[in-house]
């Protein structure tokens, strides 16, 4: 009898052969529960790689500052001006009181307190940030304002009221540093996505 089983074969048993779709359709049923579910963790890293687009921007564009205003302190302050393009670009140390290419040399605490407040609008925009443009915009702001906001703080003649050192001095133009050039890039990038219609959050919105 077993030899004859084993040559005819077990007969199908409903119940196992049912299990097969059923199974197979739980299974399907799972998978597009899980593709459905799937985009909603996925935002999380994405918004993550963003925020970390405009903190590595930011970083860059202070430690460029930084390190750059150190330099010119220990070498080029109290010294005759280097000239790089003859007359139409030297490096000449200053000491800066206003804001932005010396502009409101009166305002110092002014310009400190607005640094700092774009400084608490960048951090909390960040949660909201979908975009890598935006990203890299928002991230030579955040540098280019902690690096003149580092200058008001901890430089000469106070807390608050420190002068910002400035060494780019282009012929006809104010003399300006690198956070200076930071923020300015940074707000241009901010206005040409604004004509495209880009938003921080990832969306394109036509006027």
């Amino acid at each position: 009898m077993a030899e004859a089983e084993r040559i005819i074969g077990t007969p199908d048993i409903p119940g196992a052969a049912g299990a097969g779709p059923e199974q197979s359709g739980g299974n399907a049923a799972s998978g597009d529960r899980a593709g459905a579910e799937a985009p909603a963790p996925a935002e999380r890293p994405r918004g993550k790689r963003r925020i970390a687009v405009l903190f590595t921007v930011a970083v860059l564009a202070y430690a460029l500052d930084l390190v750059s205003k150190m330099i010119v302190v220990a070498k080029l302050e109290h010294h005759d001006s280097i000239d790089i393009l003859g007359d139409w670009l030297k490096f000449e140390a200053i000491r800066n009181a206003g804001a932005a290419f010396g502009f409101g040399q009166a305002f110092t605490i002014i310009f400190t307190v607005i640094a700092a407040a774009v400084i608490v609008v960048i951090a909390r925009l960040a949660r909201k940030l979908y975009s890598v443009p935006w990203a890299i915009a928002l991230g030579l702001l955040l540098g280019g304002a902690l690096g003149n906001l580092t200058d008001r703080v901890f430089r000469s003649p106070g807390v608050f009221e420190g002068a910002v050192v400035d060494f780019i001095a282009p012929k006809h133009f104010a003399v300006f540093n690198l956070a200076d050039s930071a923020i300015v890039c940074g707000g241009i990038l901010i206005v040409l996505l604004s004509f495209r219609g880009l938003d921080p959050d990832g969306t394109v919105h036509k006027d």
